[in-house]
């Protein structure tokens, strides 16, 4: 199953996935500071986009989903800011983002594409710059295989093609960056909540706070040129 078709359809028809996102999102746009540029690398429904312009930030944006970057660039007056491209080819010159986040994204590239876009996430960067972003922690990518039933491939449900433990997320990025930071961390949207998911995810989250991780967390990652 083609990775942009995937994301193709979850930008377009199936945004409200994106939903349970905030809290992430609300979390990444406090690791940056007002006058910093800041590329984010996936659009998702544009959440972060709109709390950093909230914040004062200078925020651009790289999606493959040219749709998507079309109409939220329109809704957000930032035609100028976001591109349609990968991050194996990032469409801005080198030393020049403050920032690159890429939050969810590392886990849908292949090995090669994966390699790839860490050095071009340091190629963009100023020196002293900071690569932050998140990745789900330990999944078990078996668990959301599906099997399409025209064509009879299976495929993640997500697209997601890497599973990461801190161990392996630290040593990839120490290939291009020093000063690497890993957390484990559990993001709760809880304005998009009803008050079983409220009672629910606030049992999780206190059992996360006294150390008892379980599933659904994921790894909060900061690398520094």
């Amino acid at each position: 199953m083609s990775q942009d078709r995937i994301w193709k359809y979850f930008q377009g028809e199936g945004v409200e996935s994106f939903s349970g996102s905030e809290g992430r999102m609300r979390y990444l746009s406090k690791m940056v500071k007002p006058g910093e540029r800041v590329l984010n690398i996936g659009l998702g429904s544009g959440i972060f986009e709109k709390l950093c312009l909230e914040s004062g930030i200078d925020i651009h944006t790289l999606d493959p989903d040219s749709e998507a970057i079309l109409r939220i660039s329109q809704e957000l007056a930032r035609t100028d800011k976001m591109k349609p491209g990968y991050s194996q080819s990032i469409p801005w010159p080198e030393i020049y983002f403050d920032v690159v986040v890429m939050s969810e994204v590392l886990e849908h590239l292949d090995d090669k594409t994966l390699d790839t876009s860490i050095r071009e996430a340091w190629r963009v960067l100023k020196n002293g710059g900071r690569f932050i972003g998140t990745v789900p922690a330990h999944e078990d990518l078996r668990e959301l295989t599906v099997v399409c039933p025209d064509c009879g491939s299976t495929f993640h449900r997500w697209g997601h093609l890497q599973s990461f433990d801190a161990g392996r997320l630290n040593n990839l990025l120490s290939e291009s960056f020093a000063s690497i930071r890993v957390n484990e961390q559990l993001f709760v949207s809880w304005n998009t909540l009803n008050w079983k998911g409220k009672f629910l995810s606030g049992i999780k989250y206190a059992l996360y706070t006294l150390g008892v991780h379980g599933s659904g967390e994921n790894l909060y990652f900061q690398a520094i040129k």
